[in-house]
């Protein structure tokens, strides 16, 4: 079978867990011997040269044949070439779009009607809505410090400037229909796989042209990221695409009833397909050596979905009892400085700490480091990040309101808003490691059986029911 796979995300091109589960779901299939073709919206350097297998094409481009040598660890090599040994690595053809937009995550909205200026201390650039009260000196002086130590940001990362992000980025999903489109005349493919929304657009006018069967993936929707202040503009999109579809896959039965109950998407025809985890991978053992601090870890995007505010709110509670703990979040996202001043006027800035974007062996070492991770997240429809905490023997904390809840029971859950209980939650692991053992032991045996070819296998079955679904149309899917 022959997939014709679009997404917005692949390593090292990532900014957040959909590149993940982008490459994992990919590799895997590439073991279960189905061909992928994935339509990637990034440029195709002019330079690559020429060898290998993984073919790269742009509109703009001729055909360029990728090989693969060299250290992926090697700091030198340039963003483009760490993508073509990557993609090297997942044995998937790809077809590359140009694009200016970066991410796939908006920036949250202003709020309505505020009167707003913007404020820049060191690299950090926000705006501040003069109705809600300004930083005060001391919050102000704490983001110029902690802006001046953070590491900058590589391009791919740095999101698009204006106060109309969203409105550049529908504009972008319309563009990148229009060249998929183009490309996908070119291509034999049996199955349209289109993962989050601003592939739907694309992925509807190739299943127009093609005939083929569209099948969509849901990894996050406008309602996990703007609470109830929707993007309309997003949403349509998104309803759009999972009423176009034959099949629409979840991450979680937490996003299912959200796509069922806020998108009136017919319950017959979503399904969940759970994120998985690389275990292949050998890790290092963890050493016996004693810090004098204990590690507690917030590793996502520092934005309203994951809930960092709440997080640096059970810090102060933890740190008013337990002295020799340190908070590091890693990570970048609109509500940085928000929280950076939080820190700042709770006075317990010295004791949260501020990492910026990480990847690679940097995350490696920031989970290592780390005694307990915690995941407050106000939505979160899967979260691969405490899986990966979990691969790195590291205890976790997760909101109730997230997927992964629903798979890991060796977890302590919290609800995001009840700070007081999470605090006592990083308390318990931090002052009792029999808790902390057992967590981590029988966390690990659920951990293994979330694995990537499960979820391949998982899809392949819905690409045949879809297939079933357009020769035979009076049949429901089952």
């Amino acid at each position: 079978m022959r997939v014709l796979m679009l997404g917005w995300e692949f390593p090292p091109f990532i900014s957040g867990g959909l590149g993940t589960a982008c490459y994992g779901l990919t590799r895997a299939m590439s073991r279960q011997n189905i061909e992928v073709v994935f339509v990637l919206p990034k440029p195709v350097p002019a330079s690559a040269s020429a060898s290998g297998h993984v073919k790269l094409v742009s509109p703009a481009s001729p055909l360029k044949n990728i090989g693969h040598d060299g250290d992926d660890d090697d700091e030198s090599i340039s963003e483009a070439e760490r993508l073509r040994r990557a993609v090297e690595r997942a044995g998937v053809e790809f077809r590359a779009i140009p694009s200016p937009i970066a991410s796939p995550y908006p920036a949250a909205p202003p709020s309505p009607g505020a009167r707003r200026k913007r404020v820049r201390f060191g690299r950090i650039e926000y705006i501040e809505e003069l109705d809600h009260g300004a930083y005060s000196p001391r919050a102000k002086a704490a983001i110029a410090r902690i802006a001046a130590a953070l590491p900058e940001p590589t391009h791919h990362h740095r999101p698009p400037a204006g106060n109309d992000y969203a409105g550049n980025v529908v504009d972008e999903a319309q563009r990148y229909a229009h060249l998929a489109l183009r490309l996908a005349r070119a291509e034999h493919f049996d199955v349209i796989h289109a993962h989050d929304w601003m592939t739907y657009p694309a992925a509807l006018a190739v299943a127009g042209a093609s005939g083929r069967p569209l099948v969509v993936h849901v990894h996050s929707t406008e309602f996990d990221r703007s609470g109830e202040h929707v993007n309309q503009q997003i949403y349509d999109i998104e309803r759009r695409g999972m009423h176009g579809a034959i099949s629409v896959v979840c991450v979680s039965y937490l996003t299912r009833n959200i796509c069922i109950h806020r998108y009136g998407v017919p319950a017959s025809k979503v399904h969940v397909v759970y994120n998985g985890i690389e275990s292949d991978a050998a890790l290092p053992p963890r050493t016996g050596i004693r810090k004098a601090d204990r590690i507690v870890l917030f590793l996502g995007r520092i934005t309203m979905q994951k809930g960092p505010e709440y997080f640096v709110a059970a810090a102060k509670k933890v740190l008013d009892k337990i002295d020799n703990v340190k908070f590091v979040m890693a990570g970048s996202g609109d509500m940085a400085q928000q929280v950076i001043a939080m820190a700042a006027e709770m006075d317990i800035g010295h004791k949260v700490l501020f990492t910026g974007f990480l990847r690679g062996a940097d995350v490696e070492k920031v989970f290592r480091m780390a005694d307990v991770y915690v995941m407050p997240s106000v939505s979160e429809p899967f979260g691969i990040a405490p899986l990966e905490a979990i691969r790195h023997d590291v205890p976790v904390i997760i909101s109730r309101n997230s997927g992964v809840a629903e798979v890991i029971q060796h977890a302590l859950k919290v609800d995001f808003w009840d700070v007081d209980d999470m605090a006592d939650k990083i308390i318990a692991v931090l002052r009792h490691p029999p808790l902390s053992q057992t967590m981590r032991e029988h966390a690990d045996i659920e951990a293994r059986q979330l694995t990537w070819d499960g979820a391949a296998h998982k899809c392949m079955q819905i690409y045949q029911q879809s297939l079933r679904a357009m020769m035979h149309p009076a049949q429901a899917l089952r």
